[in-house]
């Protein structure tokens, strides 16, 4: 089941029938079946995006890939259109509250951003997420692992501890600031502001986002007086030494970019995850009966439940012909991954969670973590992580079930997002 909240971008549900809305009821309660029927009504569908842009929704594995590698999509409107003035994001903002001096974190930012400004920033951050960096990691992301899961039951209530609030949120959130140098004391409240972030409500976002602007500037103030071995004050150095190669803004973003979406999305593959998992109990089984299957569980797990259920919006910088639809210049597309990752064209029997379903020399038969020039920088963080964490707490509680009916689990309405509201669950 899914909570159902107001938002300022209902109103335009249902104004063009036969153009389907990304808030649309049965988008967004059931994405799996609402997405995989446009996905069989053709690769590249006619839909709107939240503020009613009509956009070209491409719901197919191959064609979503192809224009993930295809460098004629710009993720800026400005570099398609020549002004990001008429786009989306800018309404969005608009609709959302957003003071005018605080767009530019958002309009700025490395996601935003393509080359040769998206590679500079990319470059700049990439070699804290080097195989190397992730894999001396782990044993830091294993002790936070074990700690928590050894204080969980000191959360449960009547028998029942939320892993979603208690473990899936602190393990990737304590992960990401220590690499990036967030003060622990901090760290509580990034979570409120990154839960107010992907709320789509104006009162919360309107007040949250200046105040985690403001607060990553005063952190940068704070940490220029002494700088440390994290991944900030390496920003910092860079700033100072070479202004050139990283302006005050981008040091900012950077933070935000790297910091929001380190913890967010791992949080819902962790709670995600587990939920598959403890629903599947012959999948179950055969994890437990071979932990080196766990890097492909993670994969399967990616495509089969995974966070992210489609890509911002990307604007053709020319004509082009995806799948026999002229996408014209400046019009948007909306990748969405999630029927892509459902594709019954690439997968046999995709709706079937198989964690041998990957091989393991081509684990990453999914687009769960995109493709292309903007594939995701933490991806490997991520899925350590979660390695970490399906093993770790199958290790602590062998016997972890669920305490309430699988459909009674509560789902957060939002577009693009697969996302629990919380994981009760009886430790055994």
């Amino acid at each position: 089941m899914t909570e159902t909240a107001a938002s300022p971008f209902a109103q335009y549900v249902g104004k063009h029938p036969g153009e389907p809305n990304v808030m649309e009821p049965a988008l967004l309660t059931d994405p799996f079946t609402g997405y995989g029927e446009l996905r069989e009504q053709g690769p590249v569908v006619r839909g709107r995006f939240l503020d009613d842009t009509p956009v070209w929704f491409v719901t197919r594995f191959e064609e979503v890939r192809q224009i993930l590698r295809d460098h004629r999509f710009a993720n800026s409107p400005a570099r398609a259109k020549g002004t990001a003035e008429d786009s989306p994001t800018a309404r969005l903002m608009e609709m959302m509250g957003l003071p005018e001096h605080y767009q530019q974190y958002l309009t700025r930012s490395i996601l935003n951003l393509d080359a040769p400004d998206h590679t500079r920033l990319r470059r700049l951050v990439s070699r804290a997420f080097t195989a190397r960096k992730i894999m001396d990691l782990r044993p830091r992301v294993e002790d936070i692992a074990d700690d928590l899961l050894t204080r969980l039951p000191e959360h449960a209530e009547n028998g029942v501890v939320d892993l979603l609030q208690h473990f899936a949120y602190p393990l990737p959130i304590t992960v990401i600031c220590e690499l990036v140098g967030i003060p622990e004391e901090d760290r509580a409240q990034w979570r409120v502001w990154g839960s107010q972030l992907v709320s789509l409500q104006p009162d919360q976002l309107s007040g949250s986002f200046p105040a985690m602007i403001d607060h990553i500037h005063e952190l940068i103030r704070e940490r220029r007086a002494a700088l440390t071995d994290d991944l900030l004050s390496e920003l910092i150095r860079t700033h100072d030494d070479d202004g050139g190669r990283l302006s005050d803004i981008e040091m900012v973003t950077l933070v935000l970019s790297l910091v929001f979406a380190g913890h967010e999305t791992t949080a819902h593959l962790i709670s995600n995850g587990t939920a598959a998992l403890l629903t599947h109990p012959d999948q179950l089984s055969l994890l437990k009966s071979d932990p080196e299957l766990m890097p492909r569980a993670v994969h399967e797990l990616m495509r089969w439940c995974g966070p992210v259920h489609m890509t911002q919006l990307r604007y053709a910088t020319e004509d082009v012909d995806v799948a026999g639809t002229r996408i014209a210049k400046g019009e948007a597309v909306q990748l969405i991954l999630v029927s892509a990752n459902h594709d019954p064209r690439h997968y046999a029997d995709p709706a079937r969670l198989d964690l041998t379903r990957h091989p393991a020399a081509r684990a990453e038969d999914h687009v769960g973590f995109g493709h292309g020039m903007h594939y995701c920088l933490g991806a490997a963080l991520a899925r350590q992580e979660a390695e970490v964490a399906f093993g770790k707490l199958l290790a602590h509680y062998p016997d972890v079930s669920l305490a309430v009916a699988p459909d009674a689990l509560r789902r957060v309405p939002l577009p693009g997002s697969w996302r629990l509201a919380e994981l009760p669950l009886r430790l055994g």
